[in-house]
């Protein structure tokens, strides 16, 4: 996540949610947030310590079960999105001995990720990722994916034909294609942010004069 977190972002896990509860067996326990890290470089991208902030703000004032994780974003260098998935099954699963279900006993999770269309169009782009990384994500984890305005879903899963199973393809009953570059545009235009992204975000953009260049 490059940021800042619109409302888009906060109701994808929550189309996930509802996803997972009417069309799958799985229960969602919790949702991570994470920003990337400053070598990722993306033109317009805030430092990672005010997109930490601004990450928890948004997931802390506004949900009950999302959380933003500065693991990643505090990392020197980019991290591949395989190794964020990895970190995330480790602190869960390894390390804090999973998730303690109604009973009291800790049950192992599984870790998936939750994108855009346009990202899982990236994946069956030649040469964009790793086809271990690719693999790894697929096979391992799987993705749950947010249909995209402008982005031609069937085409994106096209090339992932083997990981068909661990691709689960959600439809916005609404539509929005909200996006952080289009927020950061507002931002410079000095338009207004309101009912786009959370007021506490907001409140931060404006305190430090975030995305103004």
């Amino acid at each position: 996540m490059s940021g800042p977190v619109t409302y888009l972002h906060l109701r994808m896990f929550e189309m996930a949610s509802d996803y997972a509860r009417f069309n799958t067996k799985y229960e969602i326990v919790g949702g991570f947030l994470s920003p990337v890290s400053d070598a990722y470089k993306k033109p317009g991208l805030a430092p990672a310590k005010h997109r930490i902030q601004m990450c928890g703000f948004a997931a802390g004032k506004t949900s009950e079960w999302l959380t933003c994780d500065p693991w990643e974003a505090i990392q020197p260098n980019y991290v591949p999105t395989a190794q964020v998935l990895d970190h995330f099954h480790n602190e869960i699963n390894n390390v804090i001995g999973g998730v303690e279900d109604v009973h009291g006993n800790k049950q192992q999770v599984r870790i998936a990720l939750l994108a855009g269309a346009d990202l899982i169009q990236t994946m069956s782009t030649p040469g964009v990722w790793s086809s271990q990384d690719l693999d790894h994500i697929l096979k391992n984890f799987g993705a749950f994916i947010i249909e995209r305005t402008g982005t031609d879903i069937d085409e994106a899963l096209a090339g992932l034909k083997d990981y068909k199973d661990n691709i689960h393809v959600i439809p916005q009953v609404i539509t929005n294609d909200v996006s952080s570059t289009k927020v950061r545009l507002m931002r410079k235009r000095h338009l207004s942010l309101r009912y786009i992204v959370p007021e506490p975000v907001i409140e931060y953009i404006n305190q430090h004069g975030l995305y103004q260049e």
